[in-house]
Order: C-alpha cells, then structure tokens, then sequence
C-alpha cells in the first residue's frame, strides 16, 4: 500500500475519532431530546465509518491503523473548542462548535476524494462517507441557523 493512502486513511480515522468523541460528548450536553438523538447517531456513525477504514487500511497492510483521537488534531480539527462550550448548555453555541469540527472533516474527505492513485475501493468508500459527512454537517449547519432564528 502507498505511504500516501495510509496516511489518508490514518488522518481520516483520526478526524472520525475526533467526531465520534466530539458528538458523543455533545450528546450528553445538550437540552435538545432530538439533538441528544441526532448526536448520539453520528457520535455511532462515525465509529462505523472509522471500522471501515480501519479494515480496509489493515487489508492494504496497515498493522496498526490510527485508533485514538488526538489532542493535537482535535485541536487542528476544531472540536476541542466544543469542551468550553459544553459547561453552557447552550444548544446553539454547541451546534455552532460541532459544525467547526464538521467543517474539518469535510476538508479531510475533500482532499481525500481528490487524491490521485487512491486503490478503487478506497476511493468508493472514502466518497460513501464523505456524502453521509456532508450531509450530516449540512444538517448540524441548518439546525444551528433555525436555532439561531428563534
């Protein structure tokens, strides 16, 4: 397997980690029944989607793929902000916070899908997700517009 695919899927498992844990604890903050909901799909969504790059990084032989979040990255990816936001209990203040962190991952799967030489699978399941992450990212920007309307 190339350097370069490892590394895509290593940063992108990171940035799932980070979203997994981010949506997690956001869930957990959150006034919102439905966002407690909603948080706690993509905080789950975000593991599979971390598995299955996993899989596919150990099947290009990856020993050890990426499998904790990081400080440093969470801090690069823009969820680490969302501790601060969290002791507010404010949902819109902590939609706006998932939506900076969403706004990385979006740019991680941009730049993956426009990698060149990805294997083909790679390319599929990395693009697969990519359309759940936007749309999900969408829909935390939306939630956060209609809140901030009120």
């Amino acid at each position: 397997m190339s350097t370069n695919t490892t590394s895509i899927l290593n940063d992108l498992i990171e940035t799932l980690k980070d979203g997994q844990e981010g949506f997690r604890a956001a869930a957990g903050d959150v006034q919102s029944p439905e966002l407690k909901r909603l948080f706690g799909e993509y905080s789950l969504e975000r593991s599979k989607f971390a598995g299955e790059l996993q899989s596919l990084a150990r099947s290009l032989g990856e020993d050890e793929p990426e499998t904790t979040s990081s400080v440093a990255g969470a801090l690069h990816r823009g969820w680490i902000n969302l501790k601060s936001v969290l002791t507010s209990k404010d949902d819109h203040a902590i939609l706006a916070e998932c939506e900076r962190g969403e706004d990385s991952a979006v740019a991680q799967y941009t730049k993956a899908v426009a990698t060149e030489g990805l294997p083909a699978d790679v390319r599929e399941t990395v693009r697969a997700q990519f359309t759940v992450v936007k749309a999900a990212h969408d829909r935390v920007r939306d939630l956060r517009d209609s809140l901030a309307s009120k």
